[in-house]
């Protein structure tokens, strides 16, 4: 069995229940077809040649009941199937989803965000599509034409060879038309991805698209991958509609062999009328059967596909994961050490040989040039990233030696993205500590000074804040990503460019928030405004990857380096401390 197909089927095995009661059903419909032929025969012979009128006028009353019991049995089997496949599809949503979300930063940097939507929607669409397909006909098909099959060959088998000769030619053609099939669905799957991709950096970009005057040049974009989209599905299209007409004209040869040589046993009176009749009959209705295998088949080959696609997600490397014997750690202390760190990523060395210790509720701020690896700093410490040389340590512990579930807990993060859901406030400061009750919420949203904005909103802490908290200001955003990671309570708190985006007023709010944020806890700052970090216990300079400089505001600004020039550069009309100075 091809691998795809034999792990794709390992999804259903849970719900092997609703597969034997389609399997059942699906035997009651197959059968029936091959009872209906068979019965054919001696009917016809009791009511034309006997001159039976007692059958003949049971045979209405008997094609209903039959009719009525199939479409009992095809109902019941039809709805089982499908629910066993779309639970099995919405198993393997679940399982893509989950293994997404698990994955490295690394992941996430190689692979767009259209891309992984990809994966979740139309990759699974195309897998339920054709497993729908499969399933529902793949009992009902095979058993009908079993039965089917049964019938021609008891009625007469010299004729049954020319019936049955001619379906196994119809394999090859499909097989080389399915194989076709796949390959043109797994491209078009591909293009599907980059669209994906167009249409959310269109909409999450939509300001800039707009500002720009970038209307023309996006639409144009979209077209042309619209355009490559169709070019690849018109062959998928083609080998499609392709492979109903060879198989047909396959097997035409097989019924007009069929109509030449069972007319001339009629006629020699080698054969009965009825008896030709019900071979007739029975022969047209094997087809039908077969020609659903042929399109459940080819559904199936669309569906691989995706399926590899999905599978392939699936299966990509996490390269941060739990060692085997992880220890689990309590509430830390805080103490917190860079031992000789150094990160490359790929071939781009990022930093190199960093040592620094932070102790326990002490602020360390880490300034420099952009581009010099302050954010790539702190990313290693919740392992976003695992170090190329060297070691980080919690409390003593390498963060390699910590589970990820106990390590996360120990850190608290606030950036300059302000990442908020499409949910109420409540639930979003609860992202903090997803078991918090409403008081503690509030006592969250108080210490970041946002309560009393979120009260004013039309239904307070219910209030929806739209995608990315669009709704908002960017000092309240803020405010209520500070009462999340006071919510959250970690010993370890860090914080990247957490005002950079705010205007002076809601800077001073946000700020006041960050110190109660702050208080009793081991604080990173990143921060390009020194005005932010001037009372840090310890200064690290970063440039190129490196320490420069470390020590407190004064000690730097007495050394004249380039933390001397940085703060001399935004305070350039201001005293060393910081306040304006007159004229």
């Amino acid at each position: 069995m091809n691998p795809v197909l034999k792990r794709t089927l390992a999804y259903f095995v849970p719900y092997w229940k609703l597969i034997v009661v389609s399997a059942v059903c699906s035997a009651i419909v197959g059968g029936m077809d091959g009872a209906f032929a068979w019965l054919i025969e001696p009917v016809l012979k009791k009511i034309f040649s006997g001159k039976d009128t007692e059958i003949f006028m049971l045979v209405p009353l008997g094609v209903v009941v039959l009719f009525a019991v199939r479409g009992v049995a095809r109902f019941t089997y039809d709805v089982t199937i499908k629910l066993a496949g779309q639970k099995a599809v919405q198993d393997l949503s679940n399982e893509i989803y989950a293994s997404t979300v698990r994955q490295d930063m690394a992941f996430f940097n190689r692979r767009s965000t259209g891309e992984l939507m990809s994966h979740a929607t139309n990759d699974i669409s195309a897998m339920q599509q054709g497993i729908a397909n499969v399933m529902v006909g793949l009992f009902r098909d095979i058993l009908s034409a079993c039965s089917l099959l049964g019938v021609i060959f008891y009625r007469n088998w010299q004729l049954a060879i020319f019936t049955f000769v001619v379906i196994p030619l119809t394999a090859y053609p499909a097989q080389l038309i399915g194989k076709k099939i796949k390959n043109s669905s797994g491209r078009s799957l591909n293009i599907m991805g980059g669209i994906t991709a167009i249409l959310q950096e269109t909409f999450s970009g939509i300001k800039v698209i707009k500002a720009f005057g970038l209307e023309k040049p996006a639409t144009e974009r979209f077209r042309a991958a619209n355009l490559d989209f169709f070019r690849q599905y018109r062959k998928f299209i083609k080998y499609e509609s392709l492979a109903m007409p060879v198989s047909e004209t396959i097997i035409s040869f097989g019924i007009a062999g069929v109509v030449y040589f069972g007319g001339s046993q009629v006629m020699s009176g080698r054969m009965t009328a009825s008896e030709f009749f019900s071979f007739i009959a029975a022969m047209v209705m094997v087809f039908t059967p077969i020609k659903k295998l042929q399109s459940s088949y080819n559904s199936l080959q669309r569906s691989a596909g995706a399926a590899e696609r999905v599978f392939k997600l699936l299966d990509e490397k996490k390269n941060i994961a739990d060692r085997p014997g992880a220890v689990t750690i309590e509430r830390s202390s805080g103490n917190v050490e860079f031992r000789n760190v150094s990160f490359s990523y790929g071939s781009e060395a990022i930093l190199q040989d960093i040592s620094l210790k932070a102790e326990t509720n002490k602020m360390i701020a880490l300034v420099g040039p952009s581009g010099g690896g302050k954010s790539t700093l702190v990313s290693l410490l919740p392992r976003f990233y695992d170090v190329t040389e060297g070691a980080i340590l919690i409390d003593g512990h390498d963060v390699r030696d910590i589970t990820i579930e106990s390590l996360v807990s120990q850190i608290a993060l606030v950036d300059q993205e302000t990442t908020l859901f499409h949910e109420t406030i409540a639930n979003n400061i609860r992202y903090g500590k997803p078991d918090a009750t409403m008081d503690e919420i509030i006592s969250a949203a108080t210490a970041a000074f946002a309560h009393d904005f979120i009260m004013q909103l039309p239904n307070g802490y219910d209030t929806s804040i739209g995608d990315r908290g669009i709704r908002l200001s960017g000092g309240q955003r803020q405010r209520i990503c500070i009462a999340r990671a006071l919510l959250k309570n970690a010993p370890i708190l860090i914080l990247d460019e957490a005002t950079s985006a705010l205007d002076t007023e809601s800077e001073q709010m946000v700020q006041k928030a960050l110190d109660n944020l702050m208080a009793n806890r081991t604080t990173f700052v990143i921060a390009h405004r020194l005005s932010t970090v001037l009372h840090a216990d310890q200064i690290i300079v970063l440039e190129d990857g490196r320490i420069v400089e470390r020590g407190s505001h004064d000690d730097l600004l007495s050394n004249g380096g380039l933390y001397s020039r940085l703060h001399a550069l935004q305070f350039i009309d201001r005293d060393p401390a910081g306040s304006s100075s007159t004229p």
